[in-house]
C-alpha cells in the first residue's frame, strides 16, 4: 500500500441527477450534466462523451521508436505523435491498437505489451487511451491512413524524441504518456 494513500475514501461520488444532450457526431457527443457532489451542492458539469482509443508506441530492435507527422487543426499545428486511433464499436483495445498501427505506419508487430490507461482530460471528457508497447516491427501491404488522414512516419532514436519535446514539436499528452509508459522518453 501506498504510504499516506488510504484504501478507503470519505469522498463520495458526484450524483447524476439529470443529463441534456446538446450535440451528438461522428467522434464525441457533449452534455450538460446535473449533478450532486459529495456536500451535497447540485453543479453543472459539460462532458465530452468519448468512445475511447488507443496510443502505441512502436519500437525497432535498435531501440528507435515510430511517430507520425500530421497537422492537428484543434492545435494549429503540425505535431509528431506515436500512431493512435479511436476504438471502434465491439472492437477490443488491442484489435484498435493493430489497425491503427498497420493504417497509419504500413507497419505491423510481432509483440504487443498493454503499459497502461489514462484518461486524457478527466475534468470534462470520458476519453480513455489504452497504450501498447508494439515490438518485432515489419512492413505489411495494403494499408493506408483514412481517407482525411495525411501523415509522415519516421524513426526517432530516443535522444532526438528529447529533442522534439525540448523544441516544442511533441506536445500532445498521449504521446508523452505512451512514450513514459513505455519507457522510452527519458528527458535529461
Amino acid at each position: 500500500m501506498l504510504e499516506g494513500v488510504a484504501p478507503d475514501s470519505d469522498l463520495l461520488p458526484d450524483v447524476l441527477l439529470e443529463s441534456e444532450e446538446l450535440f451528438a457526431g461522428r467522434l464525441l457527443r457533449l452534455t450538460v450534466d446535473l449533478v450532486r457532489v459529495g456536500n451535497g451542492v447540485e453543479a453543472h458539469r459539460e462532458v465530452v462523451h468519448h468512445q475511447g482509443g488507443v496510443g502505441i508506441v512502436a519500437v525497432t530492435e535498435e531501440g528507435q521508436v515510430l511517430l507520425v507527422r500530421q497537422y492537428r487543426h484543434p492545435a494549429g499545428e503540425m505535431l509528431w505523435e506515436i500512431p493512435a486511433g479511436g476504438r471502434e464499436p465491439g472492437e477490443s483495445a488491442l484489435e484498435t491498437a493493430r489497425r491503427e498501427l498497420a493504417e497509419e505506419t504500413g507497419y505491423g508487430a510481432e509483440g504487443w505489451l498493454a503499459v497502461g490507461a489514462t484518461f486524457l482530460a478527466p475534468g470534462y471528457s470520458t476519453e480513455l487511451l489504452w497504450y501498447f508497447r508494439a515490438t518485432g516491427l515489419a512492413p505489411v501491404s495494403g494499408h493506408r491512413p483514412d481517407p482525411d488522414e495525411v501523415l509522415e512516419a519516421r524513426l526517432f532514436t530516443t535522444r532526438e524524441l528529447a529533442e522534439l519535446v525540448g523544441a516544442g514539436q511533441m506536445r500532445d499528452a498521449k504521446t508523452l504518456a505512451g512514450l513514459a509508459l513505455a519507457g522510452v522518453l527519458r528527458l535529461e
